[in-house]
């Protein structure tokens, strides 16, 4: 197996993001890293941080509304019958898979495959479906809360920064599988540290002494995190990042090549037409 194709085929895309998509994906974006971040990005003495516990209710409300947005925008920039079928299957296997290892030790085997078609199917698609993903699995485990747009988003970027990738039309085999497994392995401790971002702000400053304090300066909060990050879910992410890099070095060939075969039948960039009956 050798690291480049002698004859690379363009990889198609199933969705081709405008500029209108690319403008609702940085807005929704921006508006994510206030929403994960605003405890180091306001000063104590700010309204947010006076509502604290309220904060996060807000911004789950406020992603949600952003999210559908940004879906309608990319689904609007050629999301056609083809791919949204494609989308269908994919968020239904990742949905189910999700639960296989809910609440051992970071067994998650979804990552993986997020890692693998947003690195095939193109970071417009990929965001698409890593948010629909985690909505259906939200519904499939009964996760419904005010942390799934935040999870909605996370698995969004997720799987949308495999899609930016590089070397989409001429990377291949063992080259490819390694930039898939240390990208896999550092985005699964990322995706860790934006969720507990967002769970973080929820405890009370009073019940433990890594809690976010809306009283304290910034480097104090950015203190209490990195020790609430290193005590409640190192070991989760460790082994979210362990098993996305053991599952795409093992599957990762197949699975690739079922994708891009999958693509290549579908022709996504082909448009659908119907032929006049005849008679």
């Amino acid at each position: 197996m050798t690291g480049h194709s002698a004859h690379p085929t363009p990889q198609a895309r199933a969705v081709r993001l405008g500029p209108r998509s690319i403008a609702a994906l940085a807005l929704v974006s921006a508006v994510g890293v206030a929403a994960f971040g605003w405890p180091f990005l306001t000063p104590p003495t700010s309204q947010l941080s006076a509502h604290a516990q309220d904060a996060p209710w807000l911004f789950s409300a406020l992603l949600v509304l952003l999210v559908g947005v940004v879906a309608a925008t990319i689904s609007e920039s050629g999301l056609g019958p083809k791919a949204v079928a494609m989308l269908g299957v994919l968020a239904a296997t990742g949905a189910a898979l999700r639960p296989i290892g809910a609440g051992t030790a970071g067994l998650e085997p979804m990552f993986f495959l997020m890692v693998l078609s947003g690195r095939v199917l193109g970071p417009g698609f990929g965001f698409v479906l890593g948010g629909v993903t985690m909505f259906a699995s939200a519904l499939l485990t009964g996760g419904v809360g005010p942390w799934m747009p935040f999870q909605m988003l996370a698995m969004g970027w997720f799987t949308m920064g495999a899609g930016l990738l590089p070397g989409q039309d001429r990377l291949r085999g063992r080259a490819e599988l390694l930039m898939l497994a240390v990208y896999g392995f550092l985005a699964a401790f990322v995706y860790g540290t934006i969720m507990n971002l967002a769970g973080w702000p929820f405890m009370s400053a009073l019940a433990s002494n890594v809690a976010f304090d809306p009283d304290a300066a910034v480097p104090a909060n950015l203190a209490r995190f990195v020790a609430y990050c290193l005590a409640t879910s190192l070991g989760w992410d460790l082994g979210r990042a362990l098993v996305t890099v053991v599952l795409t070095v093992t599957l990762g060939p197949v699975i690739l090549r079922a994708l891009r075969r999958a693509t290549r039948r579908a022709a996504f960039e082909s448009p659908v037409t119907f032929d006049a009956p005849t008679g």
